[in-house]
């Protein structure tokens, strides 16, 4: 392949085909870091992630010729790899909780809604923010693999409920259904992460109302009348 050429994805894919030997791995590189950021999430660990990235990658070079055009080369990318991913959960009946590898800084760039750390941070800011995190990704590691799937690509990743559907293979209701039942599942056990809370601690109650304090005068009456 040409140096001096930028083929579209669908050019690359037509390519790999055809037998460019050097078509798909162009097209990986440049979708990589969000198929990275994704299969992570899903899987929840970096060894279980890479086995499923690289499900995905074989599944889509293998099956190129059978992509149509009916979607984006990059969504049909990420249907691949989120599907290769949940054959991995499911075949292992996997319900992990491990919080999120520390070298998951390293791929600062990557996923729509991934943090930076800023070099002037706090170390305590830091230390509360990556308790936090480990929580979150503990308590998404708990749902079921096609809810954890649904909330990885629409709130953390940023895709539109439409594309996520042609990725998950399912109606648009099934992507909202699946969110929401996930949310609140999030939510329950998040509930120490709200305002306020902090674990081992009684939630927060208005204080209990003081009894009145009763006079010992006789209360005035109005003025006279002059």
């Amino acid at each position: 392949m040409s140096d001096d050429l930028d083929p579209s994805d669908v050019e690359l894919l037509r390519a790999h085909v055809d037998g460019d030997t050097e078509a798909f791995g162009v097209l990986f590189h440049r979708h990589r870091d969000r198929l990275w950021a994704v299969a992570l999430r899903t899987m929840g660990n970096p060894e279980d992630a890479a086995d499923g990235l690289q499900d995905g990658m074989v599944a889509a070079y293998r099956r190129a010729a059978s992509f149509r055009g009916e979607a984006q080369v990059t969504t049909w990318l990420h249907r691949v790899v989120v599907n290769a991913c949940l054959d991995r959960i499911r075949a292992a009946k996997v319900r992990r909780a491990d919080p999120l590898p520390d070298d998951l800084e390293e791929y600062g760039d990557r996923g729509a809604l991934t943090a930076h750390t800023e070099a002037t941070a706090d170390p305590a800011d830091l230390a509360v923010r990556d308790e936090r995190r480990d929580r979150v990704l503990a308590a998404l590691a708990e749902l079921p693999a096609e809810q954890r799937a649904a909330l990885v690509l629409v709130d953390m990743e940023g895709y539109p409920v439409a594309e996520v559907a042609v990725m998950l293979d399912c109606a648009e209701g099934t992507v909202k259904s699946r969110c929401s039942r996930g949310r609140a599942r999030l939510a329950v056990a998040l509930e120490l992460l709200a305002p306020g809370r902090e674990q081992d601690h009684d939630p927060p109650r208005n204080p209990p109302v003081a009894a009145p304090v009763r006079s010992t005068r006789s209360p005035r009456g109005p003025p006279p009348v002059d």
